[in-house]
């Protein structure tokens, strides 16, 4: 029999939160499967504390968790992960649900039979996005959609959406991700491959209420925040970029030609000493000192990225129109290297800086 726990990360909720937990309670195919449901209060103001109180009341079976303050959806999932993995152990999966309404019981059910076929999947319910829906939703979710798409070569259709079943054991890795808020629950989806844990989309209903203003997502600190590793590492490179070109551009200055020798000499010499500052910055800011034997790892990387942006650049150089000067290589190391700046990316993520353990 699946057992599940539910957990509803809860800002200044309203009586939609009651209305919610009323339908959990009382929707006879849920009860045996639902374990415990888990509550927490991430820092509501007093006004809002009565709809605590009286969920204590009306339903003492609950948990009930407070934080202090405001501490983001990220840290309150965390917060339940954490007496989940102290207090029902047993339990195969977590349910997350929003306390606003959007997510009905219904949708929580058709998950959990999703679930029920693979309890070592993640399921995540998936919205239909309509031109009804607020824009910011919807721009939103194409963004890092894209993204998910780009960095992990996989396809999700909702990456925003809050009605998840995370399996128990990748939630005691979760406990352990770096980030407090709505970017939380972005990074769960970019690592679940690195975990062995597949991601599989279920259809549910899509509500927004009052054009989803009951959201408290903070439209720029958030989604700087959910893109924060990526953007990281484009700024390392763009920073690597400007010393590699300005001293590609200065070597073919001072050697006068543009022939394939000097092209590889001055590819030589702007690649070894732009990928000592990239370097630097990727393991210590973008991965955080992730990873085993790194420099020699982003040493063969450096090697084979040197000569293929050398040959490659001469090769385009040779395509594009004819000049005289150091304007037209320069354009296509450009071209060549912006090319390798994403390949280079999925490397240093996957094999240079790979975070461990792997598997749950």
């Amino acid at each position: 029999m699946l057992k599940v726990g539910v957990v509803i990360p809860a800002l200044n909720p309203d009586r939609k939160l009651i209305a919610l937990i009323s339908k959990l309670t009382t929707t006879t195919n849920l009860k045996t499967t639902i374990q415990k449901i888990i509550i927490v209060d991430d820092g509501s103001d007093t006004g809002h504390q009565a709809i605590f109180n009286e969920l204590e009341r009306n339903y003492p079976e609950l948990i009930i968790l407070h934080h202090p303050t405001n501490y983001g959806k990220g840290a309150a999932l965390k917060t339940a992960f954490t007496y989940v993995q102290k207090n029902l152990s047993t339990i195969d999966g977590i349910a997350t649900m929003d306390s606003d309404g959007q997510h009905t019981v219904a949708a929580l059910s058709s998950c959990l039979n999703k679930f029920a076929f693979d309890p070592h999947s993640l399921v995540i319910g998936v919205r239909h996005f309509t031109n009804d829906i607020p824009f910011r939703s919807q721009f939103g979710n194409l963004l890092t959609s894209g993204l998910v798409r780009l960095l992990t070569r996989q396809k999700i259709s909702d990456t925003q959406t809050g009605l998840r079943i995370i399996p128990t054991a990748y939630t005691t890795e979760l406990i352990h991700f770096p980030g407090d808020r709505f970017e939380f629950e972005f990074d769960m989806l970019l690592q679940a491959k690195k975990y062995a844990v597949k991601i599989v989309e279920q259809p549910i209903p899509t509500i927004y209420i009052d054009g989803n203003s009951s959201s408290h997502f903070r439209v720029i600190r958030d989604s700087i925040a959910i893109y924060s590793r990526f953007l990281k590492f484009a700024t390392s490179g763009l920073i690597s970029f400007f010393v590699d070109i300005s001293l590609f551009y200065i070597v073919l200055f001072l050697i006068g030609n543009h022939i394939l020798n000097s092209i590889l000499i001055a590819t030589i010499v702007s690649r070894i000493l732009s990928s000592l500052v990239n370097y630097a910055i990727n393991h210590r800011i973008v991965f955080n000192n992730a990873g085993h034997q790194t420099m020699l790892k982003y040493g063969c990387l450096f090697v084979v990225q040197m000569l293929v942006s050398g040959f490659c650049t001469d090769l385009l150089t040779t395509l594009l129109p004819a000049t005289s000067g150091e304007v037209i290589p320069t354009l296509a190391k450009m071209i060549v290297d912006f090319i390798l700046f994403m390949i280079s990316y999925q490397i240093q993520r996957d094999f240079i800086f790979k975070e461990g353990p792997q598997h749950v």
